[in-house]
């Protein structure tokens, strides 16, 4: 009697044990890849003619790609609070009581409730029994440090070290599904460009050249080089013809910045944006490098590979170099997703909103098999990246260190800066008639209706707890 009730429990075990594991085997692997300071634009399947992203094309041929995907806040820290998380980075405070909304704030956050502790990404899927996996740059407050939360973290660095080893644990053989976040430095390196004063002359190419590991053609004059490997200025190269004061300040407090408006002349502009491409072409090698091994290992077909960026770049736009204001430059950033066989390949989706950091957490932790929640305002992307028509949001809030927006399905944007000490600005942007954001029209008694049905927006559903302008504070000159 006492055999076969022990025999009848091994067969159960054995049982339950086979099932878990065949209920494991159909959840994916998902590679997080995650670039530092690319807009949404820097992708040769996005258009650019500029540059090459073969590694970046491959995900978007077989995969969803999003074009209106916005950073939950367009600087380093901030932003990786808000993945980490699945919340506005402003809703923490460093040790003074002071937002989150900057990269300094978002590094002096001393601790977290208990409650963003049991709802962080790491949290959850470690309930869904998925390895943690974190490589390259942190850039994270104390207390939400990879390795503290149950990361396995492979190596500090963010460059080809980076792309090697990873490529080496994916090789691996795993037991369990695993969640890899792997954090490239690229093409952030382009910061350096105006931090160190690089100009088209010999010596600013040659910097330029080594910023970006690129050896400069031979035998090639300055005016070629110009002409043909250069990028023209883009079209709204000039400042914003009614640009906020937030703006102006937001430069002058790094001086290299408002240096490179006053100073840099047009090749010196071409220049840049001939480096930030090359940066960028450097980080898609790194990537391929990661997808190659994944398709040589045979884990392509299960796992879910999602790339984005913390941020964008200005690239010139506006005479502007470097992130953190709210044109569509520095705010907008990729995001595309592929797992073969079950996300549609080569679509486009230009309809629906995405953040990043309010929607990365809900959307893996749907395909881990958990329901994941932080911040309500989030969504799985799941039912978008499988094709099925649902309900979805309508507007989406975008925070920074120099203001608050809110932009909608229809292709406006509402943004108020309160960088100014006292006083509120007040934009919105019509994307639809000016893309390039080089006017706006808060003061347009056309656009009253949109501007009250955003200002609305932006109080109850997005940021309840701050005031907006009763009355437009830009005029249109």
């Amino acid at each position: 009697m006492g055999k076969r009730i022990v025999k009848t429990a091994l067969v159960l075990i054995a049982f339950w044990s086979g099932h878990a594991m065949a209920a494991e085997s159909k959840r994916p692997n998902v590679l997080f890849l995650f670039t530092d300071q690319q807009g949404a634009n820097m992708m040769s399947c996005a258009g650019n003619p500029y540059l090459k992203t073969p590694a970046m094309d491959y995900l978007a041929a077989n995969g969803v790609r999003f074009t209106r995907a916005y950073s939950t806040n367009p600087v380093c820290s901030p932003a990786r609070v808000s993945l980490m998380t699945g919340r506005f980075p402003g809703a923490f405070h460093d040790g003074r009581g002071q937002q989150a909304r900057e990269n300094d704030c978002s590094m002096r956050i001393l601790n977290v409730s208990e409650e963003v502790q049991q709802t962080t990404i790491a949290a959850y899927l470690k309930k869904a029994r998925y390895q943690l996996v974190y490589g390259g740059k942190e850039h994270l407050p104390r207390p939400l440090v990879p390795s503290r939360l149950g990361f396995k973290d492979i190596t500090n660095s963010a460059r080809d070290e980076l792309a090697e080893t990873a490529a080496d644990y994916i090789r691996q053989k795993h037991d369990r599904p695993y969640f890899m976040w792997l954090n490239f430095i690229n093409p952030h390196d382009i910061c350096y460009y105006a931090i160190r004063g690089m100009t088209f002359d010999e010596n600013g190419r040659r910097l330029a050249a080594r910023l970006a590991n690129r050896k400069l053609p031979k035998g090639v004059s300055d005016e070629v080089f110009l002409d043909k490997y250069c990028p023209p200025l883009p079209p709204n190269f000039e400042p914003q013809q009614d640009e906020p004061e937030a703006i102006s300040r937001l430069l002058q407090i790094r001086s290299f910045r408002a240096k490179a408006r006053r100073n840099y002349n047009e090749a010196d502009w071409r220049l840049h944006r001939w480096a930030y491409c090359r940066l960028t072409e450097r980080v898609d090698r790194q990537i391929g490098t990661i997808l190659d091994a994944l398709r040589e290992s045979g884990q392509e077909n299960n796992t879910l590979v999602i790339l984005s960026s913390d941020h964008g770049d200005m690239d010139s736009a506006h005479r502007m170099e470097h992130k953190t204001a709210l044109y569509e430059e520095a705010a907008n950033v990729p995001f595309v997703a592929m797992w073969k066989g079950h996300i549609p390949s080569g679509k486009v989706d230009s309809t629906h909103l995405v953040s990043h950091g309010l929607d990365l957490l809900p959307t893996v932790c749907d395909y881990a098999g958990v329901k994941g929640v932080a911040d309500p305002r989030g969504r799985s992307l799941r039912p978008l990246l499988e094709g099925n028509d649902v309900p979805w949001r309508e507007t989406l809030g975008v925070e920074s260190q120099i203001g608050r927006m809110v932009v909608d399905n229809e292709g406006y944007k509402y943004i108020v800066y309160d960088f100014m000490p006292g006083k509120l600005e007040e934009q919105l942007l019509d994307l639809n008639k000016r893309p390039l954001e080089s006017r706006q029209y808060a003061g347009d008694p056309a656009y009253n209706k949109k501007l009250e049905s955003l200002r609305k927006a932006y109080r109850e559903t997005w940021f309840p707890k701050q005031p907006t302008p009763s009355a437009p504070q830009a005029s249109n000159r």
